[in-house]
């Protein structure tokens, strides 16, 4: 793993070390500090971070789980590289899933839900307006958090939650690439406009639909810069 991809060490704070390790190489690999195909070193990352290899090994595991690392014969953990097909796939599955979301959130929610939902969208249209992706992403993550959480189930949540571990870096893509289209950003805050409005009239197909849409072409755009990405490579 090289010198300069190294993770924050560990504070040892409240969290959990497990989870502080686990969100710290998480980090690294969606911000691209670890990059696609590097090799991932139990012994190094024990020096780096200041924990035991007991520590590592889980916090590699669960990455292998959520799809962002995986284990190469005679080489060890790895930092998963893009896969354009399976970029198409999972986005295929999120549009679904976040569809019958919105759906369920306009059929279920409460006035709280809805208020904490406005709430989160003006976060994210703030956050465009700063420039800031980590901002960006993280005000997104925000805002269908509590979408999902509206939705009142659980088990959709869960496979929701997995789902966004797993695309985590093609969004993060999506948003940082120096090719970003130029009117993505206010196509998307335009879309999620559209999907609370539906909500507040609870409207539950229409915000199914236009959650799909904003999906779809999160996924069109992904699928430009990664193919863009690749053709560099040859």
């Amino acid at each position: 793993m090289p010198m300069n991809a190294q993770p924050a060490r560990i504070l040892k704070l409240a969290a959990p070390l497990r989870l502080q390790v686990l969100e710290s190489l998480r980090a690294g690999i969606i911000s691209g500090r670890l990059a696609p195909g590097a090799r991932i070193t139990e012994r190094e990352l024990t020096e780096m971070l200041g924990v035991s290899r007991t520590v590592i090994r889980e916090a590699l595991r669960q990455l292998e789980t959520e799809g962002l690392v995986e284990n190469v014969p005679n080489k060890g953990p790895v930092v998963r590289e893009l896969s354009l097909g399976e970029a198409k796939d999972l986005y295929s599955i999120r549009a679904v899933l976040e569809g019958f979301a919105a759906r369920l959130f306009a059929e279920n929610a409460s006035s709280e839900n809805m208020t904490r939902l406005e709430a989160g969208l003006n976060d994210v249209v703030q956050a465009y307006e700063s420039g800031d992706a980590n901002r960006v992403l993280e005000t997104k993550n925000g805002f269908y958090a509590v979408l999902f959480e509206g939705a009142s189930s659980e088990t959709l949540s869960s496979m929701l939650n997995t789902l966004h571990a797993r695309i985590w870096r093609w969004r993060a893509l999506g948003l940082t690439h120096p090719e970003r289209s130029r009117n993505r950003s206010q196509e998307s805050i335009a879309n999620l406009r559209a999907v609370l409005s539906a909500i507040r009239q609870r409207d539950g197909e229409s915000a199914e639909r236009i959650t799909r849409e904003e999906a779809n072409k999160a996924a069109t755009e992904v699928m430009r810069l990664l193919g863009s990405i690749a053709s560099r490579k040859r």
